[in-house]
């Protein structure tokens, strides 16, 4: 019988060894490893544009790493998940949206449409930018709070790079490893307890009578303690155990994973609400950009080289400004565009187009602070400078939240003493009429009043004109308006207005002369017939916000010469 009985202690044991071993090994040798490398199928379709979907950035926690094969050049762009899902549009691509259950495949999914698009590269929507030949390792890591996507493309006509990889954060924890050390560890106590309580019953029963074992017996009689010898090995046994089962403990808190940050499961029309739709770095880019390609204007007088950074009013007051400026020597420049001591931006968090977005600057050659109005028309155009409008000497520029603000329609009155509508149209009335209703509604500061500079102007003219009949108008361009939420609930309204002087030779025979800037658009500097000449203003207004008493006021305003024509 005590064969046996020693028999199952050594099985035991036997046992609990190889328990836990096999709980050490799932901590050591066959631990997982700490990432796994998921590649796309090498059978999905060309197209001339890859996205990587945002949620796989967040998808096991962690930094995701990139590899992209890919024959000539290539880039990889990031951006809002809605920017570029915009880009995109219509054109053929595909995206990666996920990882196979056994981790070694991307899941590739395919939208047919257009063949080719632009070239995605230096594309304003993106907040970076990455250009490679050959081969790219890229490290995802999100340039802001919120979701980001990536854009993968050649240039937009032939196939994105299809050999691409990522290697993301392995879930290293091992479940069953702690439990098979406990138990490895109860199996190898029981077997030496077993073990030990066998040899013990043995002797006692092998020498019942001699000495030895009636001295054990009195001292149990007794209450004394039993012999000590056996004492110490049970409590060695113990002692074992004990150390083995820390042992595992220690592992098992070690190697214990660290909680994983939950992926972000929002939607990313819902993550980029209210988000700026360009980050200070990326309007930094743009701005640098823009204040580049008008130096190379202005320096060559070239409006050509403006084209990719500049449109509307300023394009049209600049080309003339060049023609002017080759024929008078003397005429005025336009105002520098400077990037560098940038004193504040206005952002709109409006996730349609078209975009507006400012940029109050002042730099080598700006007397006094200048708003730039920047515009983009659609996903895939860049912003354009569309207005340059120098503060009014003495203006505060009104305090705009710089973490994204509210564009306004025009006719948007909400919440508004008047809608940008109203206060364009009320600031061309007074500019046109001295006795404007809006004569004590829409107010300047008197360092540099350009209301009453304008209709004194316009009453010299008028006064002065012998030999002609004048008249003046001031129209507003509805398409230009732009409305901007102040942090005061006001608004900030910019837009440009038309300026007509036009006049006609009282008497036949009668002669009209123009000064010599407007003489080198029209051909000439006298006529008998009559002449048009044509302003662009480009105007800021500050509206209060309703229920206030106070005017609105002129925060800014200039004018360029951009026609000049014989009747």
């Amino acid at each position: 019988m005590f064969p046996l009985r020693l028999k199952t202690a050594a099985a035991l044991v036997l046992l609990g060894l190889l328990t836990l071993l096999a709980g050490i090994g799932q901590r050591t040798i066959w631990a997982p490893s700490e990432t796994f490398t998921a590649s796309a199928p090498a059978d999905a379709a060309a197209a001339p544009l890859t996205v990587i979907d945002q949620k796989l950035r967040t998808l096991h926690g962690g930094t995701v790493k990139i590899n992209v094969q890919g024959d000539g050049n290539f880039m990889l762009a990031s951006g809002r998940p809605d920017d570029v899902s915009a880009w995109v549009g219509k054109t053929a691509h595909n995206t990666i949206t996920g990882v196979s259950e056994d981790e070694k495949s991307l899941q590739v999914d395919h939208a047919d449409g257009e063949a080719t698009a632009p070239n995605p590269a230096g594309a304003d929507l993106w907040v970076s930018n990455e250009n490679a030949s050959g081969e790219l390792e890229y490290t995802w890591t999100p340039p802001a709070d919120g979701d980001w996507s990536l854009l993968l493309a050649s240039d937009g006509t032939k196939p994105a790079p299809a050999t691409v990889s990522m290697t993301f954060p392995n879930d290293t924890s091992t479940p069953w490893a702690v439990p098979l050390m406990v138990l490895g560890s109860l199996l190898i106590l029981g077997g030496i307890v077993l073990a030990l309580l066998s040899a013990r019953r043995k002797n006692g029963e092998g020498d019942g009578n001699s000495g030895f074992a009636r001295r054990a017996r009195a001292r149990k009689a007794q209450g004394q303690a039993p012999s000590s010898s056996s004492s110490k090995v049970t409590m060695l046994a113990a002692g074992v155990a004990a150390a083995v089962l820390a042992g595992s403990g220690t592992a098992a808190q070690a190697a214990s994973p660290s909680p994983q940050p939950a992926g972000n499961a929002s939607s990313p029309a819902k993550e980029a609400a209210g988000t700026p739709v360009l980050l200070d770095a990326q309007f930094r880019r743009i701005l640098e950009q823009v204040s580049s390609a008008t130096d190379a204007g202005d320096a060559a007088k070239d409006a050509a080289k403006l084209a990719d950074r500049v449109a509307g009013p300023e394009l049209e007051i600049r080309t003339q400004n060049y023609k002017i400026r080759s024929q008078v020597g003397s005429y005025e420049p336009r105002m520098p565009v400077r990037s560098t001591k940038l004193l504040t931006t206005v952002v709109t968090s409006g996730r349609d187009w078209p975009r507006s977005v400012l940029a109050v600057t002042q730099g080598e050659g700006n007397v006094v602070p200048q708003i730039l109005t920047l515009v983009q028309q659609s996903p895939r155009e860049n912003y354009k400078l569309m207005e340059t409008t120098p503060l009014q000497p003495g203006t505060t520029f009104p305090n705009i939240s710089r973490g994204g603000t509210q564009n306004l329609a025009a006719a948007d009155k909400s919440g508004l003493l008047y809608s940008g509508e109203e206060a364009m149209s009320g600031l061309a009335d007074r500019l046109t009429s001295a006795d404007s209703p809006f004569k004590d509604k829409l107010v300047e500061g008197d360092s540099s009043p350009y209301i009453a500079d304008t209709l004194s102007y316009q009453a010299e003219v008028v006064k002065a004109g012998e030999n002609g009949n004048f008249s003046f108008t001031h129209k507003v361009v509805p398409e230009s308006t732009v409305v901007f939420r102040t942090s005061d609930g006001g608004a900030l309204v910019l837009g440009r207005i038309n300026f007509g002087f036009e006049g006609t030779p009282k008497a036949a025979g009668d002669k009209l002369s123009i000064g010599d800037d407007a003489a080198a658009l029209a051909g000439g500097k006298e006529t008998t017939t009559g002449m048009v000449l044509n302003f662009a203003e480009s105007m800021a207004i500050y509206v209060p916000p309703a229920g206030s008493t106070d005017p609105m006021k002129l925060v800014a305003a200039t004018r360029g010469l951009v026609g000049a024509s014989f009747k």
